[in-house]
């Protein structure tokens, strides 16, 4: 059996010259070459650009350098995320051929720590999505069980570091893309605050929504990676300016005292019994750990799902007007401009992407703006404050990821008010731009991951941090 690695144990055997970083990356390869037929997982390999990153690790090996914090260490990367020289399609036909000129700040960062980019992962087009089934290039298969969806958007991320076909990766998560698909697959998941790490090189779907963040086979891991791609960016406005403390720091302490707030609007009808039963372990957990347990009210919940699709389709067809076959990606020759249009755009996208670019732009057309986009502005400010409300009495919020586990492939293509009714339990932390993780909580029948849900306040990610892995050493996954 091939050995796990994690980011203290690829820098310690590198350091120790146990294994040098183009052996490594070349298991990697030898892993995605043997694993990724079937799972279809990564969407473009980088080698040329790996084991050039891997050479260097090795040189300042040789010379005796201290070794950044993620020395060699294989990382994938979700393929929305810029990558210069790298293929880059988001899923989609209309980028088939898109070869970005820069890469996008996290990328930067993680190859600036010493981390080696094995390639480009599979999602959903656009990272619109909950079950990777809309890729343009094939769904990404679950490692945990092959007849069943990953989640999405960020399956293929999720799914890599599920089959160890990568140390960690990088997701984006807009309404649910990081946690739901590492609560299917059973892997450690995390967005940060919105603002905490820059989008620049993102290419959008929602752009008040987006984030980015890591996978990873631990919680300690998932901690050193933020703490690698967070903190402000001069290319993003909206990046924050707050300092990034040191995640690591907090993991291990007591938590006894900690209150945890419980949301009675999570635990209604619709969950499936074995996610209900696993969760109810999981709290348990956490109260012989030694946390308060607060039952708490977020009541503008049931609102959530109608608002997200409201703001983000609507910020979705504005993003994506730019790809009309005129500055890059796909081009469809018409007999006019506007045919020319048509043609691109019907190519280009798929069925969910039209889908949702109609939605946007019927709730920002005149005569239904107020109605709509306006009144979700409006509900996304109370469910923010409903958050704000609870954190004045709680330090964290816990809640199931997902309300069923991985469902088989193609169960629900057919159904998109279904697939969104996926999301019901991660959208509003999106909505209140609040730091996320989900931490795996057991399998149902020893099968299927499920996973535990715990939101912090704004820029609260060391807490969240701290409460999931005292989760995880105590045992949660194996509930």
């Amino acid at each position: 059996m091939t050995k796990t690695w994690t980011i203290e144990s690829v820098r310690e055997a590198i350091g120790a010259k146990k294994i040098s970083a183009r052996e490594l990356a070349a298991e990697y390869y030898k892993r995605i070459a043997e694993r990724n037929g079937e799972l279809n997982a990564y969407l473009t390999l980088s080698e040329e650009r790996a084991y050039a990153q891997a050479d260097r690790v090795d040189g300042m090996v040789t010379k005796g350098e201290a070794l950044p914090a993620l020395a060699g260490v294989p990382i994938a990367i979700k393929d929305v995320l810029n990558t210069r020289g790298v293929r880059t399609t988001c899923g989609s036909k209309i980028l088939g051929n898109y070869i970005p000129p820069y890469d996008a700040t996290a990328v930067s960062r993680l190859e600036a720590a010493g981390a080696v980019l094995m390639g480009k992962t599979n999602c959903d087009e656009f990272a619109m999505g909950s079950s990777n089934e809309n890729s343009a290039y094939g769904a990404v298969r679950n490692p945990e069980a092959l007849d069943r969806v990953p989640g999405g958007s960020s399956g293929g991320s999720a799914a890599a570091v599920a089959a160890d076909l990568a140390v960690a990766s990088l997701g984006t998560d807009t309404g649910g893309s990081i946690r739901q698909p590492g609560a299917l697959c059973g892997v450690p998941a995390m967005m940060g605050s919105y603002g905490r790490v820059s989008r620049y090189g993102l290419i959008a779907f929602a752009s008040s929504l987006d984030r980015i963040g890591p996978f990873a086979h631990n919680v300690a891991d998932v901690a050193k990676v933020l703490q690698i791609i967070a903190g402000r960016d001069a290319n993003d406005a909206t990046s924050t300016t707050a300092e990034v403390p040191d995640y690591g720091a907090t993991l291990g302490k007591p938590m006894k005292g900690m209150k945890i707030g419980i949301p009675k609007e999570y635990f209604a009808e619709g969950m499936d019994s074995g996610v209900r039963e696993k969760i109810g372990l999981g709290i348990e957990l956490l109260r012989k750990l030694g946390c308060e347990l607060v039952d708490i009210r977020l009541p503008h919940t049931d609102y959530a799902i109608a608002t997200y699709y409201i703001i983000a389709t609507a910020e979705a067809s504005s993003n994506l007007e730019r790809y009309d076959g005129v500055r890059y990606g796909l081009r469809v020759e018409g007999d006019s401009l506007i045919d020319m249009y048509r043609k691109t755009r019907g190519a280009g996208f798929g069925a969910e992407v039209k889908r949702r670019i109609v939605l946007g732009t019927y709730v920002l057309s005149a005569g239904y703006y107020e109605a709509y986009y306006l009144k979700g502005q409006k509900v996304r400010a109370l469910i923010a404050q409903d958050f704000r409300d609870a954190f004045l009495k709680v330090d964290a919020i816990v809640t199931p990821t997902s309300p069923v586990p991985a469902f088989k492939l193609g169960e629900r293509t057919n159904d998109p008010l279904q697939m969104y009714l996926a999301d019901i339990y991660t959208v509003t932390g999106s909505l209140a731009g609040l730091p996320g993780i989900s931490v795996p909580c057991g399998k149902i029948c020893g099968k299927l991951p499920v996973g535990l849900q715990i939101f912090g306040p704004a820029f609260g990610e060391s807490q969240v941090l701290r409460l999931a892995h005292a989760f995880e050493e105590a045992g949660g996954a194996g509930l």
